[in-house]
């Protein structure tokens, strides 16, 4: 299903006024940013961002709605200048800053689930047994053990060096959402987040009230 058909999809959605569940097949961080950055003009806000889907396999964005004031005037605007947007009429344009920013708090939530301590566990334990499935076809011999010494090595190697990346990934993220005036919030479960003035954790009723700030077309 192509971007704009997911669009199509979300806003007719929407229509309802309960949260909204968006999971593409194949998204990228930058496609959930402009799905977000769409559904703000109508009124939704960027809640969340996790695994899901029918068998976990692809990631899931919620969305829920904002009943900030700037946020009610701004769907007003936008429905009256595209009242065709959930069918086949024009969208509102993405504006740069504020797709990178949703991109940046999108990108955040998903990197801070993928460098937790559980991912390292279950990454080191699925590595291990490959390695020595590796040396069972090998054989228990001298050469088989050494084998099954540098397949380990190498793939926990890998396990480093991503997580130092995401490490990286994650400060550089969170500058951006902090100088934007983003606070961060620790969920009950440890998981660290970046949230606007204003927004609520998940699970702290479906709407977010938010205090108004300038029209750039984000939750920000």
């Amino acid at each position: 299903m192509s971007e704009r058909r997911v669009v199509r999809k979300m806003l007719r959605q929407m229509a309802s006024g309960e949260p909204v569940a968006v999971a593409p097949v194949m998204a990228t961080v930058k496609t959930f940013a402009r799905l977000a950055f769409i559904a703000e003009q109508f009124g939704y806000a960027y809640e969340d961002t996790r695994r899901g889907g029918p068998q976990g396999d692809r990631y899931v964005m919620s969305l829920v709605p904002d009943h900030g004031p700037q946020s009610r005037e701004r769907a007003a605007r936008n429905r009256e200048r595209y009242p065709r947007a959930a069918d086949s009429g024009g969208l509102p344009p993405l504006v740069p800053a504020g797709v990178e920013l949703l991109k940046a708090r999108i990108g955040y939530d998903i990197v801070a689930v993928n460098t937790s301590k559980l991912m390292a566990a279950v990454s080191s334990a699925g590595f291990t047994v490959l390695a020595l499935c590796l040396g069972v076809q090998l054989g228990v011999g001298t050469t088989g053990a050494a084998v099954i010494g540098a397949v380990w090595a190498l793939l926990m190697a890998f396990i480093a060096v991503g997580f130092v990346r995401n490490r990286r990934c994650l400060v550089r993220q969170a500058a951006l959402l902090r100088a934007a005036g983003f606070t961060p919030v620790t969920e009950p479960g440890g998981r660290l987040r970046y949230l606007p003035p204003g927004g609520q954790l998940p699970g702290h009723g479906n709407a977010l009230r938010r205090t108004s700030g300038p029209d750039t077309g984000t939750s920000a």
